[in-house]
């Protein structure tokens, strides 16, 4: 298992109670989980994802968990 924090921002908040908030949540995922499997652990539709980093970094879906990443995870955002 590995252990990710998590942070959700704007319309993804309503995903995850906790991780919406400023201190973000704790997340436990099996080994060789993806970013795109956090995200069906969570129960977040792939589509309601734009971009997630980790760690400050921007990664793929396909990118590979690793224990103590810092999970932030962005909805499609409009405006002018």
């Amino acid at each position: 298992m590995v252990k990710v924090h998590v942070y959700l921002y704007a319309s993804l908040r309503q995903f995850h109670a906790g991780a919406g908030s400023a201190d973000g949540a704790e997340a436990e995922a099996p080994d060789g989980t993806s970013i795109a499997g956090l995200y069906a652990l969570l129960g977040i539709p792939a589509e309601e994802v734009k971009q997630a980093f980790i760690n400050g970094r921007q990664r793929d879906p396909n990118y590979l968990l690793r224990d103590g990443d810092r999970v932030g995870v962005f909805p499609p955002i409009a405006g002018g």
